[in-house]
This record gives C-alpha cells, sequence and structure tokens, in this order.
C-alpha cells in the first residue's frame, strides 16, 4: 500500500486487527510506516543493497518518537548513502563495533601493550599513571574527540591539587600515547603538540642533615615501615641506587657477600634506567644491610620477596609508601602497631617499644619536626649521598660514577668504557664512614639545613 504520508494521517490510520499493515510514503522514495495490531508504529527505510541487489529494511525508529519529517529527512540522507555504493546496515553495524575500539580507554592499551611495554623499562609506570590520572576522566571517551582544550582542563586541575610536577610528566605521557596513535594512522594530528608545559617545577634541594639521617637510620625499620621496607630504604642512602633497581633485585646479583674487600652488586643492564650495567661496591652498612635481607629472604631468589605475590620481587612503588609510611609514623597518635606482618607477639612488642622509645628521646626532637615540616623522598636520599660524598672531596666524574648517570659526550659514550669500580668504592667507603660517625654520634659534619626545599612541599 502506498499513500502520501500526513501528520494526519499517521495519527489516524487504525490498528489492524490481526498481523501488522505496511505503508510506503509516495512522496519520499524507500520511507514506509508499519502499524502492528497492537496500534505500535515504526518507521522503516527500504533499499536495494548496491553490491548484493538484494532488498534490505532499515529500521528507523518508532513514531511519534520519529516524527513524520525527521524520518523523511533520515531516508533522504541513506538514500544518498546507498547511492555511493554503501549499505546503512553494513555501515552502521560497523560503527558499532568501533565504537570500543575508538575509546582512549582502547588507545592507552594499545599504547601499552605496542609500544611501551615492548620498548620501554618505564612501562609500568606509564600504565599506573594512565589509570590513576588519566583513565578516570577519559576511559570511555572517543579519543579522536579530545582536544587541545581538554587536555588543558585535565592538567590544570592536577596543578589545582598541588600535583604540579605530576602535571607535566602526565602531560607528556598523553603526548606520547597519543603520537602513537598518529604513528599508527589511528589520528590526523596530536592535540599536545607544541603544547607548553602547564606545571612549574622546582628544583627540590631537599639534603637530610646529620640529625635526620640518625632518625632516619634508627626508625626506617620500625613501625609502621616493615623491616624489608626498612632493609631496602637503607640500601638506598649507602649507595644511591635507584629503589625500583633495589626492590627487584635478585640474588644471583650479589657476588663476593663474605668478602667485605670485594662484595659488590652487579645490575644488569636490562633493570638500569640508562641501560648499562652497573657496578655497585657493597660497603661496610650497605653490605651488613644485604646480608640481613638475604636471611631474611630465606630460599626465595629475590632479595625482597613479595609477601602479596607469589615468586615476586616488592615493586619500588612500595618503598616510596614506606618514606610516606614513616614520616606519617613521627606524627602524634600514630598507630605503632600498624605493621602486620611482624612474624611474632614478641617481636611485634620489642619493635613498638623501639618506636616509642625512639620518638621520646630529646636527640631526636629536631630531626622529627624538620621531617614532618618537609618529608624525604627515597630520590632526596640519592641527593644527600652525591652531596654528602662532593663535601668529603669526591670528583664530579665518580660521584656520576657511583649515581650510574648517563656519560656525556662521544668520548664517554662511544670510548671511555672504564667502570671506575676502584673509584667507586673508595667514594662508597669515604661516605661509609662519615655515615658511620653520624650514626655513633662521633662527627656532626656541616650538618646541612633540611629545609631549602620546594615550597609547595612544606606542610
Amino acid at each position: 500500500m502506498q499513500k502520501s504520508l500526513t501528520d494526519a494521517l499517521v495519527r489516524s490510520i487504525a490498528a489492524p486487527e490481526t498481523g501488522r499493515i505496511q505503508i510506503s510514503d509516495a512522496r519520499c522514495s524507500g520511507l514506509a510506516l508499519r502499524v502492528s495490531s497492537s496500534g505500535a508504529k515504526s518507521w522503516s527505510f527500504r533499499f536495494r543493497d548496491p553490491l548484493t541487489n538484494r532488498d534490505e529494511r532499515m529500521t528507523l525508529g518508532s513514531y511519534p518518537d520519529v516524527t513524520l519529517a525527521d524520518a523523511r529527512e533520515r531516508v533522504d540522507q541513506l538514500r544518498r548513502l546507498v547511492a555511493s555504493g554503501r549499505n546503512p546496515i553494513t555501515e552502521k553495524k560497523k560503527e558499532r563495533e568501533e565504537v570500543d575500539t575508538k575509546t582512549f580507554g582502547a588507545l592507552a592499551s594499545r599504547y601499552l601493550r605496542e609500544h611501551a611495554y615492548r620498548f620501554k623499562r618505564s612501562a609500568p609506570r606509564d600504565d599506573r599513571n594512565l589509570e590513576l590520572h588519566v583513565l578516570p576522566h577519559w576511559r570511555d571517551r572517543r579519543f579522536d574527540e579530545i582536544r587541545r582544550s581538554d587536555v588543558i582542563a585535565l592538567l590544570e586541575g592536577m596543578i589545582s591539587s598541588g600535583l604540579s610536577t605530576q602535571a607535566n610528566r602526565i602531560q607528556a605521557l598523553i603526548s606520547k600515547v597519543f603520537s602513537f596513535a598518529v604513528d599508527c594512522e589511528l589520528l590526523g594530528a596530536n592535540p599536545c603538540t607544541r603544547l607548553r608545559k602547564r606545571g612549574v617545577e622546582n628544583v627540590s634541594e631537599r639534603v637530610l642533615s646529620d640529625a635526620e639521617l640518625q632518625l632516619f637510620w634508627a626508625g626506617i625499620i620500625l613501625p609502621p615501615v616493615s623491616y624489608q621496607a626498612g632493609l631496602a630504604l637503607r640500601i638506598a642512602a649507602t649507595t644511591a641506587a635507584r629503589v625500583s633497581e633495589i626492590a627487584e633485585a635478585a640474588k644471583s646479583e650479589f657476588q663476593y657477600l663474605d668478602d667485605p674487600s670485594r662484595s659488590a652488586w652487579i645490575l644488569p643492564a636490562a633493570r638500569s634506567k640508562n641501560g648499562r650495567a652497573h657496578y655497585v661496591p657493597l660497603v661496610g652498612l650497605a653490605r651488613e644491610a644485604v646480608l640481613e635481607a638475604f636471611q631474611r629472604a630465606g630460599e626465595s631468589p629475590w632479595l625482597f620477596p613479595s609477601t602479596a605475590v607469589s615468586d615476586a620481587p616488592i615493586k619500588g612503588h612500595a618503598l616510596s609508601v614506606a618514606m610516606m609510611r614513616f614520616q606519617a609514623g613521627l606524627e602524634p597518635g600514630e598507630d605503632l602497631a600498624s605493621e602486620v606482618r611482624i612474624k611474632t607477639p614478641e617481636e611485634r612488642l620489642q619493635r613498638r617499644e623501639a618506636k616509642a622509645a625512639l620518638l621520646a628521646s630529646p636527640a631526636h626532637e629536631e630531626a622529627v619536626e624538620t621531617w614532618r615540616k618537609v618529608p624525604p623522598t627515597p630520590h632526596d636520599l640519592r641527593r644527600t649521598l652525591n652531596t654528602r660524598l662532593s663535601e668529603l672531596g669526591v670528583v664530579r666524574e665518580d660521584r656520576e660514577a657511583v649515581l650510574n648517570h648517563t656519560p656525556k659526550g662521544v668520548n664517554a659514550v662511544h670510548y671511555d668504557l672504564y667502570d671506575r669500580a676502584r673509584e667507586k668504592r673508595r667514594a662508597l667507603s669515604l661516605w661509609n664512614d662519615a655515615l658511620s660517625s653520624i650514626l655513633e654520634g662521633r662527627q656532626t659534619g656541616a650538618d646541612i639545613v633540611p629545609l631549602r626545599a620546594n615550597s609547595s612541599r612544606l606542610g
């Protein structure tokens, strides 16, 4: 049946007693109105598939939700699509299937799978930062609809929350994800191109004083920090190694631990930040911490085995958390028994009493106060060691070698392959002697003021 449909006619059409009737619109080729016995009315588009030449029907919606005018406008668009050689049903199905793959969440997953975890040692950090700072806002958004203004809005939100430096890191990460999309021809342009850093970064100058080193050494193995994490942070303070490298160390990386003059940790290139193997002499206090960690690790192949994941080491992030817990433990009213992994009630009681005595000691009063005002980070342990080596007269080249900084210049990179093992052992021996004197109260040295730090960290 074919009629020139009007709004009045569509409203007046009565429902059939059984089945359904279909009325084609004489004024709009392909448009049809279906009326069922229940009285429901719906629009559809009838066309011939340009490839198979088969008759097809596409539902457009129900009346009156879709008016006659809306249905005619939609069919006019669909006829043009058919005239161009495409099937609108197939196009709609394809578009529906692509919805999930067009989200920023899907793009981020591809970036991590096809680029970050394949080429970057920092892939876990990218994964964590995306999950924490970006995906809660953009997970289900189409990545091709994210504009420069959206990026700026996200970053400004972080800056307003006091995460100025982190905002710059997230901006760089977002740019990498969009650059990956451009390289894969998923996107025509990167919305972060030439976008200046939004956050203002201040160079941190936090260095631990003698009093703070005494407080750190005595308290870092006490609740609420686990003994394991405390040992790892002691190694960081005596070797300047990065916490991620320490946390994931395998026992097989350590050599000659029974010989104080030769004991060392060989960090493999695959785990080193700069991709170069790193020889770390283990002198005095550092060697003692490693030997104790070996003993506590038991049969595990890892120096610091995870208690949450079987046959795996802890992660560097756990040591950053441990430093924050140490700071929290210095606050009044902190539960000193908050560590739940102590093996025996006797050890728990012993460590609680030791922590209470530490906080009650007048000798630590000033250090507790300065630590609360500007809590140090694990990276500040590296800065402290480097600064102290400079005070002790260790030349820059040797200090750079201890820190495992990437060599600069053609000669250093390609020709000078000397690992400065002898110089590194001498430098760390000097630091071990100085730190031992500080811990025993025999030396105050140049008591570096610890409050020359980024004012944004002052609380």
